[in-house]
């Protein structure tokens, strides 16, 4: 899977409303249409926010994934856990998914206090990296940060997410628990985010994938509640405390590594804003730096069914009742191979105009020099979300200068209306011709 946005030509109006959110600037309007440019997108699910006509839309893998594999684990996000009205009991939800077809749990929240047992052993041993840190916990900042910030990818922090961890260590004690050989094993995230369904099938740090699939949030919420229902008497499935159900809101892996000078950001234009600061050097005093392309960090992730806000207030509700750590981690489960990057995430060109350098630079004055033309109004009529992007579509090929409606204009005054405007453009857009009276009166203050 290369991406888990993926759009529906059938309910596409062409509005412009997606191309205006997106954050790379990955999505242009066509002969009526939207269009992704797959190598800029970064599955952060904005554009599924915004569609007024639900045209964007995410992919995930189905649940009948589940009857290729005689034994399956779930790895649930701890985002999971906040979408539930007057939740007392997270074991109420682990068992629910007992009872919709997984053998055994696996929470990412026991993987996250994993994580940050290592951070803290490692601090103590591993030299002093480039600083600020920045955490790769978020799979949408991570393509952002390939793409639009290669020279920060020196700052990442090169470990694994909770629910990569979490696959291989359930992987693990189910081979031991079952006897059968790991690819008879299928491990599946529940996850809150199109950006973890696409990193569960192709990992940023990883060789290999160690998921065999993700499902979303939004498709099991419905299939939990009669099992939740039906559960009286649960089992004690729940192996985390607050330090890992924290990780689901913003500021929550910044807490678990116990760390002084940091900043949690959540918001992909809030995001993009820091990212811009550390790359001009604008954050000295900063150690460590958490970014969540979502608002309030997962919870707020578009494969949810909850208001972020609530979901917050039930998570924080939850971690008052619980120890900070409830799982103890062992010395061979902070194997630094399974908790860290197999290979660093690489460059990935999508904004480079062209391989050679002297013809990047004379496309880059070209640009310049038609965008100097153009009005500046930023209408999004061209099917391009600025005059920028515009008029590097035009010389690139991917457009024409006469789909900017004001470059048509100036070669149409000869079917202006008969009071002087310019009868085919939306009316905020025309022009009226100006009279000497008119001059006279501007001119008056």
């Amino acid at each position: 899977m290369e991406h888990s946005v993926v759009l529906d030509y059938t309910r596409c109006r062409g509005c412009t409303t997606c191309i205006k959110t997106c954050p790379t600037e990955a999505i242009r309007v066509r002969r009526g249409k939207a269009r992704i440019l797959s190598d800029r997108c970064i599955d952060c699910g904005r554009c599924i926010q915004v569609c007024p006509h639900r045209a964007m839309k995410p992919l995930s893998d189905s649940l009948d994934r589940l009857k290729q594999y005689p034994y399956c684990v779930a790895v649930p996000e701890p985002s999971l856990y906040g979408q539930f009205h007057h939740l007392g009991n997270v074991d109420l939800i682990l068992g629910g998914l007992l009872k919709v077809g997984f053998n055994k749990v696996f929470e990412a929240a026991k993987a996250a206090e994993i994580l940050a047992e290592y951070v803290s052993q490692r601090e103590k041993e591993s030299p002093r990296r480039a600083l600020p840190l920045i955490s790769p916990q978020c799979p949408a900042i991570l393509r952002l940060i390939r793409i639009r910030f290669p020279h920060l990818i020196e700052h990442l922090d090169p470990l694994v997410m909770p629910m990569e961890l979490a696959a291989t260590l359930a992987r693990k004690e189910a081979c031991a628990e079952t006897g059968l050989p790991p690819e008879e094993i299928g491990v599946f995230a529940i996850v809150p985010c199109p950006a973890k369904v696409t990193a569960a099938h192709s990992p940023e740090g990883l060789d290999a994938p160690v998921l065999d699939g993700a499902f979303s949030i939004q498709e099991l919420y419905l299939r939990l509640l009669r099992p939740m229902e039906e559960l009286k008497d649960p089992l004690p499935l729940m192996a985390s405390g607050k330090v890992g159900m924290g990780v689901a809101i913003a500021g929550g892996e910044s807490r678990s590594r116990q760390a002084q000078r940091y900043v949690a950001v959540d918001g992909i234009e809030n995001c993009i804003q820091m990212l811009e600061e550390i790359e001009d050097e604008r954050q000295p005093e900063v150690d460590f730096i958490e970014l969540s392309a979502c608002t309030q960090g997962c919870v707020g992730g578009c494969l949810n069914v909850e208001n972020p806000y609530i979901a917050k207030m039930r998570i924080q509700r939850m971690m008052e009742e619980l120890p900070a750590f409830t799982w103890p981690a062992e010395p061979e489960e902070l194997d630094r191979e399974i908790t860290t990057f197999s290979r660093m995430p690489q460059y990935s060109p999508a904004f480079r105009l062209d391989p050679d350098r002297a013809e990047a630079m004379a496309k880059h004055l070209r640009i310049e020099a038609f965008e100097a033309t153009l009005p500046g109004l930023h209408c999004g009529s061209c099917g391009a979300p600025n005059c920028h992007a515009f008029a590097e579509d035009v010389v690139q090929g991917r457009s024409s200068a006469d789909d900017c409606i004001f470059k048509v204009r100036e070669r149409m005054r000869d079917v202006a209306g008969p009071d002087g405007t310019d009868a085919y453009l939306p009316p905020p857009f025309r022009q009226k011709k100006q009279t000497a009276k008119d001059g006279a009166q501007s001119g008056t203050v």
